[in-house]
């Protein structure tokens, strides 16, 4: 296959108002759908405010801070969306998202009440009679297109992340020197934002329902799972390799992100606990370190070695996959709870003694007086080196000091040395 040059260049490439005009076409295609969306966005949105949020406000069946629970900030997004859509439909998308940008924080919090809305909306939803049947008659209405309450109060999430792919594609197909592409730019930055606090929330939301889950699952109420920072990483049955020759023991194990849980089915005997497990050991990942034994080789599995503070845990494992994914999790929560090692600067000796004073000083300062490291041309008195042979005076020269814990450095090193306290 062969390329001939083109009337542009050597590889047939295209004039720069061709590139122009394809760009023109990929954005009038985005700017056309994301008008065309946000008009049924915006119609979805009343349809919550003015058949649910001002009719119920003026029945009284909900509650004030109940009706704020369940539907938070949607009626001051509706306010804010109608705005923007004026400023879609004119063709001004810059400068629409722009004015919107400073309202942002309605979905913000939107997004923080998000999940505590489905509670306090399925909480009414069981012991208020008079909200349920209102609600089914609302979303009978043909305005709704059969869809629910729960339905049309995800719609602001989901909203957020279609700004985000409309905001992207329009920038990357407007020109640098259009007058609405640093107004596009910044409302890429604002919206992604958004974006990422409703990802955080919905980890957060998923790792709490994980603990609730896990908490379901012990015995009793010994071990308390929900604890500020706490994550959950994985579980899986393991075998505990005891001290004395004794059978292997298979056990469940929880990792979270600050401590592995140890715990061992009920007896069948107990019928109400049949599916539970009895929590036995809570081991903290703070200070602990884990290896393979054996489980480095393509064999059938292997051993993981934990050393704690105060116990030494060997897990095994027949699954070579599975070994190698406990030990990867383990390393990884490990690891991310080991404080960071400071800079350790370490001091040059030359530089750390007292600097030698002149010769001169020494004849007016009593011999008596001076001290180990000061240096006189006459000595007035027989010193301890005249006294032994020249042998020994390598072996009764005062030790130079080093700072505690540095470690020795070479000649080379100690030469070159850029990091030096002075």
């Amino acid at each position: 296959m062969s390329f001939s040059p083109g009337p542009f260049g050597p590889y047939g490439g295209t004039s720069i108002q061709e590139q122009r005009d394809r760009w023109e076409r990929k954005r009038s295609r985005t700017a056309k759908e994301l008008v065309l969306t946000e008009q049924r966005y915006c119609q979805q949105l009343e349809l919550v405010t003015t058949y649910f949020v001002e009719i119920l406000k003026a029945k009284g069946t909900l509650k004030p801070d109940i009706s704020e629970g369940i539907f938070s900030s949607i009626k001051a997004i509706h306010s804010v969306n109608q705005s923007l859509l004026v400023h879609l439909e004119n063709g001004y998308f810059g400068r629409g998202f722009d004015q919107m940008r400073p309202h942002l924080h309605h979905y913000d919090t939107y997004a923080d009440n998000l999940y505590n809305g489905r509670r306090v909306l399925g909480s009414q939803l069981k012991k208020n009679k008079a909200f349920r049947r209102f609600k089914k008659l609302q979303e009978a209405r043909p305005e709704f297109n059969n869809l629910t309450l729960e339905d049309l109060l995800r719609l602001p999430v989901q909203r957020i992340d279609q700004y985000k792919h409309f905001l992207e594609d329009l920038t990357a197909n407007t020109s640098p020197d259009h007058p609405e592409f640093q107004q596009l730019s910044s409302a890429v930055t604002a919206v992604d934002g958004v974006f990422r606090r409703i990802q955080k929330n919905g980890r957060c939301h998923e790792n709490h329902l994980q603990l609730c889950r896990v908490q379901k699952l012990l015995k009793g109420q010994k071990t308390k799972l929900s604890a500020p920072g706490r994550w959950y990483v994985r579980e899986g049955w393991l075998k505990v390799v005891p001290r004395r020759g004794t059978d292997a023991k298979p056990r469940m194990f929880f990792l979270f992100s600050d401590m592995l849980l140890q715990a061992k089915r009920c007896s069948p005997l107990q019928l109400a606990d049949g599916d539970k497990l009895a929590g036995q050991r809570a081991f903290p990942l703070q200070d602990c370190t884990v290896e393979k034994v054996f489980g480095h080789t393509r064999s059938q599995g292997g051993l993981l070695s934990l050393t704690f503070p105060k116990a030494k845990l060997l897990l095994m494992s027949c699954n070579q996959e599975d070994l190698n994914d406990w030990h990867q999790s383990l390393s990884s929560a490990i690891g991310k709870l080991q404080p960071q090692q400071p800079l350790v600067v370490h001091q040059r000796d030359e530089l750390c003694r007292r600097p030698l004073r002149p010769a001169a000083e020494g004849h007016d300062t009593p011999s008596g007086s001076r001290k180990r490291n000061m240096v006189s041309t006459e000595p007035t008195e027989p010193t301890e080196h005249a006294q032994k042979p020249p042998g020994q005076w390598a072996a009764s020269a005062p030790k130079r000091m080093k700072p505690c814990g540095a470690p020795e450095l070479s000649a080379a090193e100690e030469s070159t040395s850029s990091c030096v306290l002075l």
